[in-house]
């Protein structure tokens, strides 16, 4: 069900809990900054989340309120994963969903890492 990306933090969320240790991950890379896990219902071979560690509901509440140093951790944490999968040189696509329209399903920050395979069109025509 999509959210609002506008609503307060729920720290509650599947994605609080995982980083609370509360629900298993299979991660595949963490830092001080972000925690980057696989999908546990992928749609390409690799299907990976990196979520940043802080309490941010969508990328506008990240953008606009996390650090200086939290916005480049987590960038250079999707950067990390990318090149340790190997996905760099044959090219992969980063989906953040935002709000109802955009498709958010859970109420904390998160990018899909989608690669392994061409992956078509940016939206279905």
């Amino acid at each position: 069900m999509p959210i609002d990306a506008t609503q307060p933090y729920d720290d509650q969320n599947i994605f609080a809990k995982i980083l609370r240790g509360e629900i298993p991950s299979r991660r595949v890379y963490e830092d001080e900054w972000a925690v980057a896990f696989h999908d546990i219902a992928p749609l390409a071979p690799v299907h990976i989340l990196v979520i940043p560690r802080g309490a941010y509901v969508s990328w506008d509440d990240f953008s606009a309120n996390a650090s200086a140093e939290e916005i480049a951790g987590f960038v250079r944490a999707v950067g990390i994963v990318a090149r340790d999968l190997g996905l760099v040189a044959p090219g992969y696509r980063l989906l953040a969903n935002v709000g109802g329209h955009g498709g958010q399903e859970v109420p904390h920050l998160h990018v899909h890492m989608f690669g392994g395979q061409p992956l078509g069109a940016m939206l279905a025509r």
